[in-house]
């Protein structure tokens, strides 16, 4: 009996395949394929992402979750090109397609890995095509300039505006993200404004060119829990109205299942399971993704305390032998899952991929046996 939670529900017909082709009434909007970025120390080669492969469908939220240190901010980074030495893409590719105009035909693809910094399309996809929300917005904002010089400046290098036609639109993007008082707020600098209205300018600032993908890279992770609700349901609401592709970085399983289509998880430079949201939530297969999802509030009714995973994630300079959550997995087997090489991604279903060779084995006797076992 396979890993689970709950049966499995209806699968999505149309959700993005582990490594399979594009899908047709869904067209992928980016496609990132054995991802490699490395970072030279002087204690060695670190492999901070080490054969990522993803597909997100336009109009779509994919969630890419895991603790601190999997590379999820530097999978995002990659994308941008924002990798700075002693970084490198090693290898690897990052194919985005750009939406065709109105009645014309598809466009090629550009592989945004293989362009070099003075490529003038690499600019334009920058702020343009593909933008970013940061995780601390005072280090995203100048502290120098007001928010409506720096909203103005995003749209007037994208966008063939004047000065008023940029300002107008600046004041209507920042109406849109909440702030009040928008044609008060635009010549306000960040210190003045609250850690909740920073946010929605970097968010306006992101959105206000219409990009075709939207990296949030925890965009709440400074703000209390109201706001946290707040920003996201407007990160949702600007994604439905705008039909952006949107990658979400975060470590919160709760906000994965209100807002995302799909979800991939990592954990240590690698994908270990991808699907449906509603699939992986319900039945995930990896014992990893099954230990972060009972570690939450609603998945721990009636205990004590809240479930944990034991340990903490391994430095990249002294990985384990085998799966490398072999040493924090509660179902690892001796002699099986501590030797070799890493398990790849295996498509388990149309929409699931696994990277675990008992993701078949484990039942929910098991899984039961681990809910009776003292909180650590």
């Amino acid at each position: 009996m396979p890993l689970s939670l709950q049966s499995e529900p209806h699968s999505d017909p149309h959700a993005a395949l582990p490594g399979g082709g594009r899908p047709e009434r869904e067209p992928n909007a980016l496609e990132v394929e054995d991802l490699r970025v490395y970072f030279d120390t002087e204690e060695g080669e670190i492999r901070a992402v080490d054969g990522v492969s993803f597909h997100m469908r336009r109009g779509r939220i994919l969630a890419l979750v895991g603790e601190s240190g999997c590379g999820k901010s530097v999978t995002s980074y990659s994308i941008l090109r924002l990798i700075q030495s002693p970084g490198r893409i090693q290898g690897g590719s990052i194919r985005f397609y750009p939406k065709p105009a109105d009645g014309g035909a598809e466009t090629a693809p550009i592989d945004i890995a293989s362009l070099t910094e003075k490529d003038e399309r690499l600019f334009d996809l920058r702020g343009g095509k593909i933008s970013m929300i940061f995780q601390e917005p005072m280090t995203a904002l100048s502290p120098v300039h007001t928010v409506g010089n720096q909203i103005i400046e995003a749209i007037r290098l994208h966008q063939d505006l004047d000065k008023q036609q940029a300002r107008d639109k600046a004041v209507e993007m920042l109406g849109k993200v909440g702030i009040p008082g928008p044609e008060k707020r635009i010549d306000q600098y960040p210190f003045e404004m609250s850690g909740g209205m920073r946010q929605r300018v970097v968010i306006a600032m992101a959105l206000v060119c219409n990009p075709e993908i939207l990296i949030a890279d925890e965009p709440t992770t400074a703000l209390d829990v109201t706001i946290q609700a707040q920003i996201m349901g407007l990160i949702k609401r600007l994604q439905s109205e705008m039909n952006t592709s949107t990658l979400l970085i975060t470590h919160d399983l709760g906000v994965v299942g209100q807002l995302a289509d799909d979800v991939a998880v990592m954990y240590l430079g690698r994908i270990v399971e991808q699907g449906n949201v509603r699939e992986l939530m319900k039945n995930p297969r990896h014992p990893y993704t099954l230990m972060l999802l009972k570690s939450l509030p609603g998945m721990s009714a009636g205990k004590a305390r809240l479930s944990s995973i034991k340990g903490s994630v391994p430095s990249l300079r002294e990985l384990p032998a085998g799966c490398p959550f072999h040493p924090r997995c509660p179902f690892a087997v001796k002699g099986r899952c501590d030797v070799g090489d890493r398990p790849k991604l295996e498509k388990v279903s149309e929409t699931r991929g696994v990277a675990c060779i008992r993701w078949n084995e484990i039942t929910d006797g098991d899984i039961a046996a681990i809910d009776k076992e003292p909180t650590r």
